[in-house]
């Protein structure tokens, strides 16, 4: 796992956003351009977590959309079924400004889970 920060998001990050980007909700497309220009700001504890803080210049494009996490339910599901988790993007003042992994598992996960474990749905909020 990456820790530097003002680096880059990593391939993971950016699939893993585009992925959750893909769903269609008022703002998206906004936040898709954001992606070229992102970088990440900080890395969130316990050491070692995916959950990363996120950058986007002000000139990027802003998104009309309330603050908070994006209304995508990204659950992470293995494949047995079980449910792991969630990943929730969250966005400030219409800009992407973390992304977090929240996890039920009794160890926090080391690193974000593979595309095909994250199953979007239109947020019950």
């Amino acid at each position: 796992m990456d820790t530097q920060t003002g680096r880059p998001l990593s391939q993971e990050e950016l699939a893993v956003l585009r992925h959750i980007l893909s769903a269609s909700f008022a703002g998206a497309a906004e936040l898709r351009q954001q992606l070229t220009t992102a970088t990440v700001s900080g890395n969130w504890e316990p050491a070692g977590s995916p959950s990363i803080d996120i950058a986007v210049p002000a000139e990027s494009p802003s998104a009309h959309i309330a603050d908070g996490p994006v209304p995508v339910a990204a659950q992470v599901i293995d494949g047995t079924g079980e449910y792991l988790g969630e990943l929730l993007l969250w966005v400030t003042g219409g800009r992407l400004s973390a992304l977090e992994y929240s996890w039920i598992t009794d160890e926090p996960p080391s690193h974000l889970p593979a595309l095909g474990m994250i199953h979007l749905a239109p947020s019950p909020h």
